[in-house]
C-alpha cells in the first residue's frame, strides 16, 4: 500500500486551505463527519458542493482526511489535526472573562502553592470542559516526629509526621529478632537529631551521628535506623501522589460514540497506572511555552489515542519544576485551550517566583 505523500499548507492553493480549515473547525465544534453541503454553506466564498467534494478527495489522498464507516462526510486524521494546529492555531489572548476566572482561582498567596495548583486544575477543567492535570513540584517539609510500629516479625512501619501536618507511612523489613525496646530507642535517637530536617537531609546526618555515637546505640537499634534511612533515601524522588487530575467526568459527558468511550476508559487506566511522571516534564522541556501532542504523538497516554495540551511552569531560578495541561479526545478546541493553558502556567510560575 502506497503511503500518502507529505504535504504542507504551503503546497495547497487558497481554496484547498479554506476547505481544509473549515472542515477541521466544523469537526472540532460538532464531533461529526463533515459533508460537502455543510462546507458549501460555511465557506466565505461561494463554492459548489461538487468542487468541495473534489478538494476533499485530494485532501484524503494526502492523508489529511479520512472517511469513517460509510459516511459521506470526512473527518481530519491525526496528520490533518497536526497540520491544522501548526498552521492555524496561534498563541492568542485569553478572553477577559476566562482571564478573571483563572486569576481568581489561582490567587496570590505564595504560601499556599499546593492549594493554588489544586484550584488551577479545577478552573482549567471547568473552562475547557475536559480533564485537566498538573504535575506538582516536590516540596519537602521538615520532619516533626518519627515513630516505628511493629506489624509482625517481618514487617514494620515507619511513620513520619511532617511540620506541615502531612503524615507518611512506609513499610519495610526490620532486622530479625528486634525487641520493642530497640524500636523505642531508634525512634528517640532519630527524633533527637532530625527534628526540623527534611528527609533528603536525613541520611548524611544519621550516618554521621551513628559513627560518632556508635557505642550509645544498641546494635539492633542501629540496624533499624540504618534500614529506615535507606528506605527514605530510596523514596525521596518518588513521584507518587504528585499528579492532580480533575474533571475526568467531562470526558464521558462530551462523547456518546462507543469507540470514543473505549478510548476514554483506556485513558483512565493510563492515568491510574502512571507512576513515573518524569515523562510529563520531559515532554515540555524541548520547547518554550505550550506544546500540543495529538494521538500517538503523546507518549505518556499513547494507548488511549488522546491529545495533550501541556505547558511547563518554572521557579524563580527559571528551572522547570512542574507542568499543567488539559487532556482529552483528539477533538479538543485547540484554539481556545492553548491560550488558557499557557496563561494558567504563567500565573502559577509567577506565584512561585513571588514566593521565593
Amino acid at each position: 500500500m502506497n503511503e500518502p505523500k507529505t504535504s504542507t499548507l504551503d503546497d495547497m492553493n487558497e481554496r484547498a486551505r479554506a476547505v481544509f480549515r473549515s472542515l477541521v473547525e466544523t469537526y472540532l465544534d460538532t464531533g461529526e463527519p463533515v459533508g460537502s453541503r455543510t462546507l458549501s454553506r460555511a465557506l466565505a466564498q461561494p463554492v459548489s458542493a461538487a468542487t468541495i467534494r473534489n478538494v476533499m478527495q485530494d485532501l484524503e489522498m494526502l492523508g489529511l482526511l479520512g472517511s469513517p464507516h460509510v459516511s459521506a462526510g470526512r473527518v481530519p486524521t491525526q496528520r490533518g489535526l497536526r497540520m491544522f494546529v501548526d498552521g492555524f492555531i496561534e498563541g492568542g489572548d485569553v478572553n477577559s472573562v476566562d482571564r478573571q476566572e483563572i486569576e481568581r482561582a489561582v490567587g496570590t498567596d505564595s504560601d499556599d502553592i499546593t492549594g493554588a495548583l489544586d484550584r488551577a486544575v479545577g478552573v482549567l477543567s471547568g473552562l475547557t470542559r475536559g480533564a485537566s492535570l498538573v504535575l506538582t513540584p516536590q516540596v519537602e517539609a521538615p520532619i516533626r516526629h518519627i515513630e516505628f510500629v511493629s506489624l509482625s516479625d517481618e514487617r514494620a512501619l515507619v511513620v513520619l509526621v511532617m511540620a506541615d501536618g502531612r503524615v507518611e507511612n512506609r513499610l519495610f523489613t526490620p532486622p530479625p529478632g528486634l525487641p520493642p525496646s530497640a524500636m523505642r530507642e531508634a525512634a528517640n535517637f532519630l527524633n533527637s537529631i532530625l527534628e526540623g530536617r527534611t528527609v533528603s537531609e536525613a541520611r548524611s546526618i544519621v550516618e554521621a551521628e551513628i559513627v560518632s555515637r556508635r557505642q550509645e546505640l544498641d546494635v539492633l537499634a542501629r540496624n533499624l535506623v540504618e534500614s529506615g534511612v535507606a528506605l527514605w533515601s530510596e523514596q525521596t524522588g518518588d513521584d507518587r501522589d504528585r499528579l492532580i487530575v480533575r474533571g475526568t467526568s467531562h470526558l464521558i459527558d462530551s462523547t456518546g460514540a462507543e469507540d470514543d468511550l473505549i478510548r476514554i476508559r483506556q485513558l483512565f487506566d493510563d492515568i491510574e497506572r502512571k507512576r513515573d511522571l518524569a515523562q510529563l516534564l520531559s515532554l515540555t522541556e524541548e520547547g518554550d511555552g505550550v506544546r500540543v501532542f495529538i494521538g500517538s504523538e503523546n507518549k505518556l497516554f499513547s494507548l488511549s489515542g488522546s491529545s495533550l495540551v501541556v505547558s511547563p511552569y518554572m521557579n524563580a531560578d527559571r528551572k522547570i519544576i512542574g507542568a499543567i495541561g488539559v487532556i482529552g479526545p483528539t477533538r479538543l478546541n485547540y484554539g481556545r485551550i492553548v491560550p488558557i493553558v499557557d496563561y494558567t502556567a504563567q500565573l502559577v510560575g509567577r506565584l512561585l517566583k513571588d514566593g521565593r
